[in-house]
């Protein structure tokens, strides 16, 4: 599909405060309803696209210039894209020259079912989520009727409480081999690649399970550790999950939680969470680090959070990073056992690498 081709099409954007917004339409040709969130990364789109965390969410991107340097297969952190679908400014369908390999970005995301609104005044529409805070939304480039749209959108279940971490992990084991001999089971509620491929670079051997998993056969494998992984949706109906937390953290081998990963961490020690009025979307989210005292601009993806308070009263758990823009918690510990866990990418896909040395730390706890 041409640029030519991808301008005689038209599409709408309904919040559910009832704004519209309209556009020109790419991508598949459909209908799809989610959460809207924004993100403030100015490159790294694929990545971004392939994060499983995006599940059940509509993505505004406020860079203005997205797909002007097109996909590729080994940049990808899923399969495919799991966003439902893209809102953004400018929308590019070539392929660049010099990288002959690369699929046109509308090509993959039409293959991905993932319709796309673009030409739309994304400053106008990131100011009014931020003063709205969390909200659904419907985006249609299929000719959809206004008046169903509306109908359609009442009908949307809120973010909160839908348990898709246990819909977004893999269906079977998936092994990537390392000759060290140490092994790590990666608890997967929607993992980025990049999380299992540096472990691995670094001699580890990882192998994926899926959150439903029962104890016995993690024990089967006889792993050194645990690493908890990123995905979408509410940790607080993950109640499987939590419980099979809680056995892991009393064997007393090292856990290691990334985003809601770090949730359910959380609420495995019986810590609070909440949803956030916007959440944390980005690659330049800035962390201060409580033991070194330094700051670390960090890679963020997440809509919910641990409550600082219930952190605070906790007799075993403490405080390690926290987000300097609003204060949230970044990261936390436990005082006896060597339990860690971070509310932002340390894996940092798309995003910097201030934060990699997470994973040592991890390592040499194995």
């Amino acid at each position: 599909m041409n640029t030519d081709t991808l301008k005689q099409n038209t599409g709408f954007l309904l919040l559910e405060d009832g704004s519209v917004f309209y556009g020109l339409a790419a991508g598949a040709s459909l209908t799809k309803t989610g959460e809207i969130c924004f993100n403030t990364a100015m490159a790294g789109y694929q990545e971004t696209f392939s994060d499983p965390s995006y599940g059940g969410q509509i993505l505004v991107m406020t860079s203005p210039h997205i797909g002007n340097y097109a996909t590729l297969h080994e940049e990808q952190e899923s399969p495919s894209p799991t966003l439902q679908a893209l809102v953004c400014r400018n929308y590019s369908d070539n392929a660049p020259g010099d990288r002959p390999s690369c699929i046109p970005l509308n090509d993959w995301l039409c293959l991905a079912g993932v319709p796309v609104l673009h030409n739309i005044d994304t400053r106008k529409l990131v100011q009014k989520m931020r003063s709205g805070g969390s909200m659904n939304a419907l985006l249609s480039t299929n000719n959809m009727d206004l008046d169903q749209a509306r109908a359609l959108l009442a009908s949307t279940p809120s973010m909160s409480g839908q348990a898709l971490g246990t819909q977004a992990g893999v269906s079977g084991p998936t092994t990537y081999p390392s000759p060290t001999g140490k092994r790590v089971a990666l608890i997967d509620f929607g993992f980025k690649d990049s999380m299992a491929r540096l472990l691995a670079q670094a001699g580890i051997e990882v192998q994926l399970f899926h959150s439903s998993t029962s104890l016995e056969t993690l024990l089967a494998w006889n792993p050194d550790g645990f690493l908890l992984s990123n995905g979408p949706g509410d940790p607080e109906p993950l109640t499987d999950a939590i419980e099979l937390t809680k056995r892991i953290i009393q064997l007393k081998k090292p856990v290691f939680g990334i985003c809601l990963g770090h949730q359910i961490i959380g609420l495995s020690m019986g810590l609070k969470t909440f949803k956030m009025k916007n959440g944390h979307h980005g690659v330049n989210h800035p962390v201060l680090n409580l033991s070194s005292g330094k700051g670390e601009i960090t890679s963020q993806n997440h809509g919910f959070a641990v409550d600082m308070e219930s952190l605070q009263q906790h007799p075993d758990m403490e405080l390690t990073h926290q987000h300097l823009n609003d204060g949230t918690v970044a990261g936390m510990r436990h005082k006896h056992l060597p339990v860690f866990s971070v509310q932002y990418h340390p894996e940092a896909a798309p995003g910097p690498h201030d934060s990699r040395y997470l994973f040592q730390q991890f390592i040499q706890q194995l």
